[in-house]
């Protein structure tokens, strides 16, 4: 894939891609600021994989301030294609994957030398069709997977995510993790709560909830002294199939966080 099907620059001494160039290749029918906002969430860091503005000017063509984009790293836009869950999608982390790998890929400076890079990459493609062959049962059941509906635990989501995702995590530091990427949070217990001993229950930031990667189930009990089944206001916070999907893949991108 050696077309520039998204323009590359250099920004802030990084390799950089147009958030809008990404969108509109991508197909994305959401308008752009608001696709954009929910991207966002998905626990990237301002500064550091996005920042707004980009090296080339972009004006409106109705007129007026120039419309808005946002520079993002090729980690991000591999991470953002892969969420999508589409052809696009696939074809966008490819060609970023390519981009990297060029850059980092000396031209040779004598025929040996290119030689022995061609056969290698000959070799490497090989390698590659083998590999996809062997995996690719297993991503089409992970894609079943994450597209059926339902909600799974946090025990029950790290289990699946070590089992078929590939990533081996363990439930606490799921727990842990999506407590660092602010996903999830857990409240203060009252006064009374702490005097026996309870705490709350994991709850779920808005924003995850309305990016349909976690989802919360209300829990009821019985009153001891009414007998009257009643709702709770400690629900249990579970992980969505698009949840599932969006933390393996920034477990991929980000090992050092994984902990068995």
């Amino acid at each position: 894939m050696s077309t520039a099907i998204i323009p590359i620059r250099e920004h802030g001494g990084k390799q950089v891609a147009s958030l809008r160039d990404l969108h509109e290749f991508l197909q994305v029918s959401e308008r752009f600021t608001d696709w954009a906002s929910r991207m966002f969430e998905y626990g990237f860091t301002e500064n550091e994989d996005y920042a707004e503005g980009y090296p080339e000017t972009r004006n409106n063509p109705q007129g007026g301030r120039p419309r808005r984009d946002w520079a993002v790293t090729l980690d991000m836009g591999k991470e953002i294609s892969m969420i999508q869950r589409t052809e696009r999608g696939k074809q966008a982390r490819r060609y970023f994957i390519e981009v990297e790998k060029r850059k980092t890929v000396a031209l040779p400076r004598t025929l040996p030398e290119a030689l022995r890079q061609y056969a290698n990459e000959v070799e490497a493609h090989q390698h590659t069709l083998e590999l996809v062959a062997a995996l690719e049962p297993k991503a089409d059941a992970w894609h079943d997977l994450v597209s059926s509906s339902g909600s799974l635990s946090f025990r029950d989501a790290a289990k699946v995510i070590s089992e078929e995702g590939g990533v081996n995590i363990s439930g606490l530091r799921l727990i842990e993790a999506l407590t660092e990427w602010r996903w999830v949070f857990r409240p203060p217990s009252t006064p009374e709560e702490r005097d026996k001993g309870k705490v709350r229950s994991i709850r779920a930031y808005q924003t995850q909830i309305d990016a349909g990667t976690l989802t919360e189930k209300a829990k009821t009990y019985t009153d001891q002294v009414t007998g009257e089944k009643k709702l709770s206001n400690n629900p249990q916070t579970r992980v969505t199939g698009r949840g599932l999907d969006a933390i393996r893949a920034r477990l991929i991108n980000q090992p050092k966080e994984i902990t068995a």
